[in-house]
C-alpha cells in the first residue's frame, strides 16, 4: 500500500499540487524522523516541538516561526527535506499556468480540480506500475464532498482530457486531514511549496537548486507540468508511466 499525502501551493498565476507516496513500512519511521527535526528545533530555538513544518510559515517567518532567524529556518527546512530524502518515497507534482488555462479553456473548471485530476492520474499510473494500491490523504480543503464525488466519477468515466484514465489503484475515497496533525502532510507541503517557489521563479531551475537532497529526477516542461522525485539511494526514474499533455 502506498500512503499518498497531497497538498497544494499556488500563486495568482501558478497552481501546483504535490503527492508524497509513502510505502506503509516507511510511514512511521519518516514521521518519527520529522518529529526529531522538530525536537532539535525546539531545543535550539525555543519553539513548541509540536509546531507545524509549514513551507510558507518557515519561508516567511510566520506563526510559530516568527521569532526564529532566517538562517535557522533554512536549517530546519533543509533538515526536514533531508529526512524525507532518506526514505524510499516518491513525489509526483502536477501544475498549471492558470492564465494559460483560462485563455485556452475559459473559466469552466477551477485550477485545483484540473490539477488534482491530473495528479490522481499519475498516482494511479505509478501505483499500477508498482503493482500497489494507493490511499490518498490530503490537506483539508473547501468542499471535500465534491472531490470525493469526482474520484468516484473518475473510476467510472475516467479523468477526462485526451489522456483520460479510469482510476483503479486508488482505494476507498479521498481522506482529508488537518496539516498540523500530520507530519506527512507537512512533508508534502514543504516539498510542493519549495518546488513552486523555484519552478515559478524567474529563471529558476529546481534541479540545480536542490542537488543536496537529490530531489528532482524528471521533468516535462509543458503547459501541464509533471515532476517525479525518487530520492532514496540516488536512483533515477523515468517519471510516471504517462507523460502529461
Amino acid at each position: 500500500m502506498l500512503l499518498t499525502y497531497v497538498d497544494e501551493s499556488y500563486t495568482d498565476r501558478w497552481y501546483w499540487i504535490g503527492a508524497l507516496l509513502v510505502p506503509e513500512a516507511v510511514a512511521i519511521p519518516l514521521s518519527t524522523a520529522l518529529d526529531e527535526v522538530m525536537t532539535d528545533a525546539a531545543k535550539a530555538y525555543g519553539i513548541d516541538r509540536a509546531a507545524e513544518l509549514h513551507g510558507y510559515d518557515l519561508f516567511q517567518g510566520r506563526t510559530a516561526w516568527a521569532r526564529v532567524p532566517p538562517r535557522a529556518r533554512i536549517a530546519v527546512y533543509n533538515a526536514a527535506l533531508k529526512a524525507v530524502g532518506t526514505y524510499d518515497v516518491t513525489v509526483i507534482l502536477r501544475g498549471v499556468d492558470r492564465h494559460g488555462l483560462t485563455r485556452r479553456y475559459g473559466l469552466t473548471r477551477p485550477a485545483h480540480e484540473v490539477v488534482l485530476s491530473h495528479l490522481l492520474e499519475r498516482v494511479d499510473g505509478y501505483a499500477a506500475m508498482r503493482d500497489e494500491l494507493a490511499l490518498v490523504i490530503a490537506d483539508e480543503v473547501d468542499n471535500p464532498a465534491r472531490h470525493r464525488s469526482d474520484l468516484t466519477r473518475y473510476r467510472v468515466d475516467g479523468t477526462g482530457g485526451y489522456r483520460s484514465r479510469r482510476l483503479s489503484r486508488i482505494v476507498d475515497t479521498l481522506h482529508f486531514a488537518p496539516s498540523h496533525a500530520s507530519r506527512l502532510v507537512q512533508a508534502v507541503d514543504l516539498v510542493t511549496f519549495l518546488f513552486r517557489r523555484m519552478a515559478s521563479g524567474a529563471g529558476a531551475d529546481p534541479r540545480e537548486a536542490t542537488t543536496n537532497t537529490r530531489l528532482w529526477s524528471w521533468v516535462e516542461p509543458r503547459r501541464y507540468h509533471s515532476w517525479c522525485w525518487h530520492p532514496a539511494g540516488g536512483r533515477r526514474t523515468k517519471g510516471p508511466p504517462e507523460s502529461g499533455p
